[in-house]
């Protein structure tokens, strides 16, 4: 054999092997994805310059990967370009120097693109390495093939080599502490993970192992709905099918496709890290790209692959800089229009999914004006009104609508209060109320509404949200005059002043009133809209649920039997001289019964408090009974 050169590799450092091991790679797996993406460049650049008349075209481009334990080695082959002696030298000895950018400028065509760089990349193989050699055969006619050779240190040797067609071997010569990569599973396993889309077939012992088709990376014109749920129950399996996806593909200021999923969500989504794929031209590079998509879309899954997406040098990791704040623009916009474009087309079926794109849109609102403007008209809730054609929509017994909508049917009289309900049991009272009288309620009931509703007022200060416990107005209380006592005391007074005594409680704001309908209830918790919110809002920063506030408000339906019932009982009191009669004990005793009947329908009463209740209620219902009333 035939020795050409012998000397050290040319690097900017004394030692570039202890930086790539320790400090460039994050894991020492990517080596594959770095050693079969160069095998694709390479056969890449054979077919480019084989349209261009430089070499032989040669049989369709594919790597192979053989494994040999006896020898511990693994060999990664390409039937590409391969390179003469001088360009080992050029691109192999010379770290720093890139191939790729020399030979894209000789041989630009746009459908074509080269993954990485034959430098930096070929390194990564003395992460796991003790030694590599690389036999290289050139395309170009009359090359012979050379051997080149090195153990982890600069030095290296370039001899003649042994290899029958275009191409290159490159032979690891394993540690063994990293003889993992001797399992044909273990090599299949991150063939799939980065390798899976490469548009060149990648062997493992004769046998085709990635997939090659990226559906991304065709026009949307293409591919059918089954393509697409395909795709995702590939990447995502076990998962459901998605909901809704958004094909992404444009060519100017930058180059990227993708296709992003909204998934139904289970549980809590992702909204630090997220789910999507970050690819390089087909090549698997990250599932963390927060630097790239927005926070409110990380939970949305699917696939973004960018050349033009600056990675640092190991491709592992994002560089942030001004293209990347354009690209994560562009994406929200793209998910905004594909949003407006189904809930103009199929209403009906926008309608449906609501509930499951809600959180995207309704956090994606509240933290970038520009998506907030773009999905203004697309925000739904519930409501209590029948369905309408075109709104109201009913969907699986629900129905929905937008704001616009909604305020299109309040009376020309009170067209700025916007009453909405966040628990439909918890606050069934006082919405049965307002129903009973014909009023709209909008129904706000995810968590993230206890934000977005006050974010909607910023954004609509004419407008004043109410939710329905928070006060009655005079449309829900009956018009009726009060006889007064020989003391000049009528019954509302003294209800409040019998419900004061009873509860002995300053906190609670004790309101009678006479309330409208039939069934309507003994009493009411209400809560001031600006007290509740501020309690909503310690109980999120506290990362707890909203209890009730101590401060809150009870109303008394005077004219509910109840109470009427218990107004008797108190006038029957005597008052003895040891303090209260029976009857004005039973009578305080009822009243606090009544109250916390109304806590007890608002959530009020803790876990802990419950046993009391049902003893008291039952001692209550007890000493009624004796009295046979």
């Amino acid at each position: 054999m035939t020795v050409l050169e012998q000397g050290q590799i040319q690097i900017h450092t004394e030692n570039i092997f202890p930086i790539i091991k320790k400090a460039v790679y994050s894991g020492h797996e990517v080596f594959l994805r770095e050693l079969v993406s160069n095998g694709v460049d390479a056969i890449s650049k054979r077919r480019m310059a084989a349209m261009a008349g430089d070499c032989s075209e040669g049989e369709e481009g594919r790597i192979q990967i053989r494994i040999d334990r006896e020898a511990k080695t693994l060999t990664i082959s390409d039937n590409g370009i391969g390179m003469t002696a001088d360009e080992v030298k050029r691109y192999i000895n010379q770290v720093a120097f890139s191939s790729a950018e020399e030979f894209l400028e000789k041989y630009k065509r746009e459908d074509d693109a080269i993954i990485g760089h034959f430098g930096l990349g070929f390194y990564s193989s003395f992460m796991v390495a003790v030694k590599v050699e690389l036999v290289s055969r050139s395309a170009r006619p009359d090359s012979e093939p050379v051997r080149w050779s090195c153990d982890g240190s600069p030095n290296f040797s370039l001899e003649s080599g042994e290899r029958a067609e275009p191409g290159t071997d490159v032979i690891l010569h394993l540690q063994e502490e990293e003889m993992e990569y001797i399992e044909p599973s273990r090599i299949r396993s991150l063939i799939t993970t980065y390798c899976d889309f490469l548009p060149v077939e990648v062997q493992l012992e004769g046998q085709a192992v990635n997939k090659r088709q990226a559906p991304w990376r065709q026009s949307a014109r293409d591919l059918t709905d089954n393509d697409y749920i395909e795709l995702y129950r590939y990447l995502y399996p076990f998962q459901g099918d998605p909901l809704l996806w958004v094909h992404l593909n444009t060519d100017y200021p930058y180059t990227l496709q993708g296709i992003l999923y909204f998934p139904r969500l289970t549980g809590r989504g992702d909204w630090e890290k997220g789910e999507i794929r970050l690819y390089c031209n087909q090549v698997f590079v990250s599932d963390s790209i927060k630097e790239v998509v927005p926070r409110y879309l990380l939970p949305l899954r699917g696939v973004i692959d960018s050349p033009d997406i600056p990675l640092n040098v190991s491709r592992s990791a994002l560089q942030t800089d001004r293209r990347v704040r354009s690209i994560g623009g562009f994406v929200a916009k793209k998910v905004g229009d594909r949003l407006k474009q189904l809930q103009k087309d199929e209403p009906n079926r926008y309608a449906e999914i609501w509930e499951g794109i809600a959180p995207f849109i309704k956090i994606g609102a509240m933290e970038d004006d520009k998506f907030a403007e773009q999905v203004a008209d697309l925000v739904l809730f519930g409501t209590t009104a029948a369905a309408a054609d075109p709104e109201p929509i009913a969907v699986e017994g629900k129905t929905f609508t937008t704001l616009s909508s909604y305020r299109s049917r309040l009376p020309a009289d009170n067209d700025k209060r916007i009453l909405y309900c966040t628990d439909e049991a918890g606050q069934a009272g006082a919405l049965a109320l307002w129903q009973g009288q014909g009023a709209e309620v909008l129904l706000a009931d995810a968590l993230i509404d206890a934000q977005f509703i006050p974010w909607l007022e910023t954004r609509h200060e004419e407008l004043t949200f109410r939710r329905v416990d928070a006060e009655l107005d005079d449309s829900l209380q009956e018009k009726e005059s009060e006889l007064s006592d020989a003391q000049g005391t009528d019954s509302t007074e003294k209800l409040r002043n019998l419900f004061k005594q009873a509860l002995a409680n300053d906190k609670v704001t004790i309101q009678v009133q006479a309330l409208k309908g039939d069934n309507a209830p003994a009493a009411l918790i209400l809560l001031p809209e600006q007290m509740r919110r501020i309690n909503d809002m310690g109980a999120l920063m506290e990362q707890r649920l909203p209890g009730l506030p101590d401060h809150h408000v009870l109303l008394i339906n005077r004219r509910h039997p109840l109470v009427e019932g218990l107004l008797k009982l108190s006038a029957g009191a005597v008052i003895t001289g040891g303090g209260s009669s029976p009857s004005q004990q039973l009578a305080d005793d009822l009243g606090r019964h009544i109250y916390e009947l109304a806590r007890l329908s608002v959530g009020g009463l803790e876990p802990n408090q419950l046993a009391g209740f049902q003893q008291r209620s039952s001692d209550l219902m007890g000493r009624l009974m004796e009295r046979g009333l």
